[in-house]
């Protein structure tokens, strides 16, 4: 339980106000209502006191003290500007000087409207300059990164920049340098300023001395429409601001939840929403004719769509498979999840696009009724943070930050079970080191070591489980918890997961963690949606796409998610598609499944085209909002599926958001957790772990943003010591990587930490899918040698 912190009572201007002992003065200050200006003050960052714009008289002190740095004490008497004439005039005299070098081009500056230099200068400043000497002036912009272009003549030093660099995001590339009238913000020669966050460093800098190479002269403040929302490239569930100019996005920032996401965002999130506007997105609906797309009516696809299925269904039971890929809102997923088994009389459904097995279907469907699950703010007050199968900057940026905040703030121990430590290395207390595929053996036997076993008791304890750990994972983590009385959580990489396996998108899984093998559960489903249920549990993707391959599949629906580029097997998934009568595509982009296989194509709305709702990794649902026109005639996916139910002739009963969201609160979700399943805890055979990047080309939502590119880490294959030696290769030397007869090419980082004879490969490498070198059962049986050639063609 946590303790109750001491009060102290002071008064400011006059106004008596009690605050928790600690309390900095310009908080205090807040809680009254009273703003007192600030340039280097960030909630969220250390104070720093390096503007000298907050100055405030205390009672009993010489001179003025910054209120930005000075802790609150009990009887403390405060006067600010608005009450004493000498903080106003200090705070005069800091405008002035910051003023003297300051270019006054406000019209032409992007922060222009919303700075709070520009603000402070009108309410604050004199209206008169003494300065008559020539300003400062430098050679602008200088390009920090291909993203982030720096003025240095409008830098008031704050240090926002290079705190945040230091002390959030870790990335310490940026810093000031030089000292007196010469000090500015700089880059290190040799290091770019590479980084996942550095939008965030434009977003908080309290002038325009940093600003977006993508958004520079394109609009103000005062000309765009601001939408509320939600990213959807992970399941963090960053909240987010779109603003929009004469229905085109002109930029989208991090709006601040501090249950959430605090402040930040990631790049990815910030800057990706070109593919709304890329040459490879649908607009129309398009039916294949002599081997080529052509553009038709949505009455002719949706006719040729229900035609289809219809013979589909006639020729048998199980002729029918959809497959969602994990991008879908919370509405999407449940419509998707009841058209399977109403319309579509199938079971056969998965979101997943690993080959994953069947045990894993029912942890998941345990997990989806647990209720001691892991938050954000348990990771904050964690002392002990289990990472299990997770790499989360990659994975999920905004939950890196958090572990790296009870890292910093808590001196927090990160425990990393698996192969390699990853983006965790440098904050991994202890790497309890496995084989591929060992993880949930090694999780049943954590408490095995006494420093280990020390650290869990003494507590708070969060454990935090990906979507890349083996079966018997969630199981052991839910086990584990109960032992530790501790929060756990599964964190899915894809921003759909959390709602797929809450709506029912997995085989044998149903709506609010029912199971259809379950009795009461299936009577319970079927009573709402007035059906009868498919008999047995479905196959999983790798079963679909075998049975589909083997020409037992009449009908492929495919909902948000690119087969060829992202399955398990880039060589099953093709023999599928092509052996499939019908391949039904809903989606936003043109890509290789599209473009070489789809006889129908049906086009959708993007998170910015709709509104809706997205559960995130914690199971907190946010609202998002409609912010510019669909492209073309796209629409919503839950409305697509709800027409397409209308022309086979079920009246589907979700004919709007409201009556599905309606109809996902009356059907509730299931009183109590099913017992997770018994599984194994041997390690697999095999010894490749494929990591995802945020940043990679030709990932199933097209990042085509170059300057967000250009700050991509290189694309490295991850090998062990002693794969090294027996290579012959060093860190940063080409190696060719061979299976299933392909050969992909890629630089080597040599991992010391890392398990024995083990290799972490990224999913993508120079565009190309890792999935193209596995074999029929989606196994990567990787071998690696010196390459003569050293590019993947």
């Amino acid at each position: 339980m946590a303790e109750t912190p001491n009060m102290v009572t002071l008064t400011i201007d006059g106004q008596e106000v009690t605050v928790p002992a600690g309390t900095l003065l310009i908080r205090a200050a807040e809680q009254l209502g009273i703003v007192i200006p600030r340039f280097c003050d960030h909630p969220l960052l250390d104070p720093v006191g390096a503007c000298r714009q907050c100055a405030v008289e205390v009672e009993g002190q010489r001179k003025p003290v910054m209120s930005c740095t000075w802790p609150v004490s009990e009887g403390m008497v405060v006067r600010t500007h608005m009450t004493d004439e000498a903080a106003r005039r200090a705070q005069e005299g800091t405008l002035e000087l910051l003023l003297i070098n300051h270019p006054l081009d406000c019209p032409m500056c992007d922060k222009g409207g919303e700075c709070p230099l520009q603000d402070q200068a009108l309410a604050h400043g004199a209206n008169i300059s003494r300065f008559v000497d020539d300003k400062r002036r430098y050679d602008k912009p200088v390009a920090v990164s291909a993203q982030v272009l720096l003025d240095r003549e409008r830098c008031v030093l704050c240090a926002r920049c290079t705190r945040f660099s230091e002390q959030i995001s870790g990335d310490p590339f940026i810093e000031l340098f030089e000292r007196g009238a010469l000090e500015q913000v700089a880059m290190y020669e040799d290091e770019p300023y590479e980084s996942y966050f550095s939008g965030n460093v434009i977003q908080i800098c309290p002038v325009g001395a940093l600003t977006s190479t993508d958004y520079r002269f394109k609009a103000r403040p005062f000309d765009v429409v601001s939408t509320p929302s939600v990213c959807e490239h992970c399941s963090a569930g960053c909240n987010q601001t779109v603003q929009s100019r004469n229905g085109t996005i002109q930029r989208q920032l991090a709006r601040t939840n501090m249950d959430v996401n605090e402040a930040w965002n990631c790049d990815k999130g910030r800057f990706v929403f070109g593919y709304l506007t890329a040459d490879t997105r649908i607009t129309e609906p398009a039916l294949r004719h002599d081997d080529a797309l052509t553009d038709t009516t949505w009455s002719h696809a949706l006719t040729q769509a229900a035609d289809a299925i219809r013979s589909a269904r006639a020729a048998g039971p199980n002729r029918i498979a959809l497959l969602t890929g994990a991008r879908l809102a919370d509405e999407d997923s449940y419509v998707a999840a009841k058209f399977a088994r109403v319309v579509l009389g199938t079971d056969d459904v998965d979101a997943r696009l690993s080959f994953a097995s069947t045990t894993q279907n029912d942890e998941l469907a345990a997990y989806a009724a647990e209720t001691n699950t892991a938050t954000y703010q348990a990771i904050n007050a964690a002392k002990t943070i289990v990472v299990v199968g997770l790499d989360p900057e990659d994975e999920l940026p905004i939950v890196y930050l958090r572990i790296r905040k009870a890292w910093r703030n808590n001196t927090a121990k990160i425990v990393v079970v698996g192969p390699s430590t990853g983006s965790l290395a440098a904050m991994t207390w202890r790497h309890v080191k496995t084989p591929v595929g060992g993880e949930t053996a090694a999780l049943a036997t954590l408490t095995n070591d006494p420093a280990i076993s020390q650290a869990l008791a003494d507590g708070p304890t969060v454990i935090l489980v990906g979507e890349r750990a083996p079966d018997g994972s969630l199981t052991t983590a839910a086990t584990l918890s109960r032992q530790l009385n501790a929060p756990y959580a599964y964190l899915p990489r894809r921003s759909g997961m959390p709602a797929a396996i809450d709506k029912g998108l997995l085989a044998g899984v149903l709506p609010g963690g029912r199971k259809l093998a379950d009795p009461t559960d299936r009577e319970t489903v079927e009573k709402w949606w007035k059906t009868a249920l498919p008999d047995t549990p479905g196959r999983n993707i790798k079963d679909i796409l075998t049975a589909a391959a083997n020409g037992d599949i009449d009908v492929l629906y495919l909902a948000g998610v690119d087969l060829v580029a992202d399955s398990g097997s880039a060589e099953l998934a093709r023999r599928a598609l092509a052996r499939v009568k019908t391949v039904i595509v809903q989606d936003l982009a043109r890509n290789d499944t599209v473009t070489q296989f789809a006889s129908i194509v049906l086009p959708v709305t993007a998170r910015q085209e709709r509104q809706g709702t997205a559960t995130n990794w914690e199971g907190r649902r946010q609202s998002f909002f409609k912010a510019v026109t669909p492209a073309g005639s796209a629409q919503d996916d839950h409305t697509i599926m709800s027409q397409l139910a209308m022309y086979l002739g079920h009246d589907f009963g979700c004919a709007d958001l409201g009556s599905i969201q309606a109809e996902i609160a009356g059907l509730g979700r299931r009183d109590d957790a099913h017992p997770y399943p018994d599984v194994p805890t041997a390690a697999t055979s095999s010894q490749v772990t494929v990591r995802p990047r945020l940043l990679s080309n030709g990932a199933s939502l097209n990042v085509d943003v170059p300057s967000l590119m250009a700050t991509a880490p290189t694309e490295t294959v991850v090998i062990d010591t002693e794969t090294a030696r027996e290579l012959g290769v060093n860190d940063g030397e080409p190696v060719a990587l061979r299976g299933s007869g392909n050969e992909l090419f890629a630089t080597v980082t040599v991992d010391a930490t890392q398990a024995s004879h083990t290799l972490v490969v990224p999913q993508r490498l120079g565009g190309r899918s890792i999935y193209e070198l596995a074999d029929h059962d989606g196994v990567l049986d990787i071998a690696l040698a010196v390459p003569v050639a050293k590019t993947n063609a």
